[in-house]
């Protein structure tokens, strides 16, 4: 329900000494909106940005961020019957930030509670990133 809209990937303005994850910012109809790559999030390989890569734009704490993903297959509608508890993975592993799981034809889907992927600090980092870039140099 965080979603506002899904994006082709486009170049993205680089941030100084900005972390890993913070891709940079675009221009979105006028509002400068931070990037953020999940997968440089997730500790996963290397991205690569091809034309499968999309941003999906968020409104997250009053505020619009974009998430850079892999691709977007399908949106798909879940009743609340269909979402399960979220797996419990153990001390080793961080999964504070899944919502659930469902299970729809032979794929499995893990929800993502976004807000909580995101800690207070990672937003107020972005929200710093977007004001500088608003007040130029």
């Amino acid at each position: 329900l965080k979603v506002q809209e899904i994006r082709g990937y486009e170049k993205v303005t680089a941030i100084p000494s900005a972390p890993a994850y913070l891709k940079g910012v675009v221009n979105l109809r006028g509002i400068i909106v931070p990037v953020i790559d999940l997968r440089v999030k997730f500790g996963l390989a290397e991205p690569k940005y091809d034309a499968f890569t999309v941003v999906v734009i968020l409104r997250l704490a009053g505020r619009v961020i974009g998430i850079v993903v892999d691709g977007v297959s399908d949106v798909v509608r879940l009743s609340p019957g269909d979402v399960k508890a979220a797996p419990q993975l153990g001390a080793l592993v961080d999964s504070s930030f899944l919502a659930g799981l469902a299970a729809q034809a032979d794929r499995m889907i893990l929800l993502l509670d976004i807000e909580k992927l995101l800690s207070s600090g990672e937003l107020n980092v972005l929200n710093q990133a977007a004001a500088a870039v608003e007040r130029g140099p």
